[in-house]
């Protein structure tokens, strides 16, 4: 009989022939490369990665120690994923949830910032804030980088309408803009807001070098 070592953190199918065990098969689920340098990425910018996880604890430990993540939760049912979830947020930590599967979409449902994958499941889909099509996982930070520099943005041309309205308004009250004048100066202030917009298209971010900055990440398993 075949007496190799058996790892149990893995599933295994068994060769016999005649009734003698002949050979052990271990299944192992490849990371993706990218999935490191997400991890490693995020760690730098200041986020903590935390892994909730329903698989066993032998392979969760073994995933986290590969990814870096310090913190790894395995046999985590789905009530338990949520209700991680809400205790980091009500710790004061702005949570972005990663998953992909069918038992992820309540938590998806309660993160404040929810993803999940193109090719994940369309129930987890439908609970995310964003699907991220690329394959590449690197694509995340990318996402997280423009909604940031849209965000950015959109400040710049609020601040830039009350700024502008706040001068100018005194002035055509007072009498001292001519109607043609102000509505020039408004078409100019409409058209500067649109051109500031248009700076999110003349530069598109690299997934590469995309940072994550300040939340916490949870990715589900």
């Amino acid at each position: 009989p075949f007496a190799g070592p058996v790892d149990s953190s893995e599933p295994l199918a068994a060769m016999a022939a005649e009734g003698e065990w002949l050979a052990a098969f271990r299944f192992e689920d490849a990371l993706r490369p990218e999935s490191r340098e997400l991890v490693s990425r995020a760690r730098a910018a200041g986020c903590e990665v935390v892994l909730l996880s329903g698989d066993r604890a032998p392979v969760v430990d073994r995933v986290a120690a590969e990814l870096g993540i310090s913190t790894a939760i395995a046999g985590a049912s789905p009530e338990e994923k949520a209700h991680r979830v809400e205790a980091m947020a009500a710790g004061g930590a702005v949570v972005a949830m990663i998953g992909d599967g069918i038992n992820d979409a309540p938590v998806l449902a309660r993160a404040q910032v929810s993803i999940a994958l193109a090719s994940g499941a369309a129930l987890a889909q439908s609970q995310a804030d964003l699907v991220v099509a690329n394959p590449s996982l690197l694509a995340i930070g990318e996402a997280i980088e423009l909604a940031r520099r849209t965000r950015r943005i959109i400040r710049q041309n609020i601040g830039w309408s009350i700024a502008y309205n706040a001068f100018t308004l005194p002035l055509a009250l007072g009498g001292f803009l001519t109607p043609w004048l102000a509505s020039l100066g408004m078409s100019l202030s409409s058209l500067l807001v649109v051109a500031n917009a248009l700076r999110l298209l003349t530069r598109r971010p690299d997934p590469a070098a995309a940072p994550v900055r300040g939340e916490t990440v949870a990715a589900a398993g």
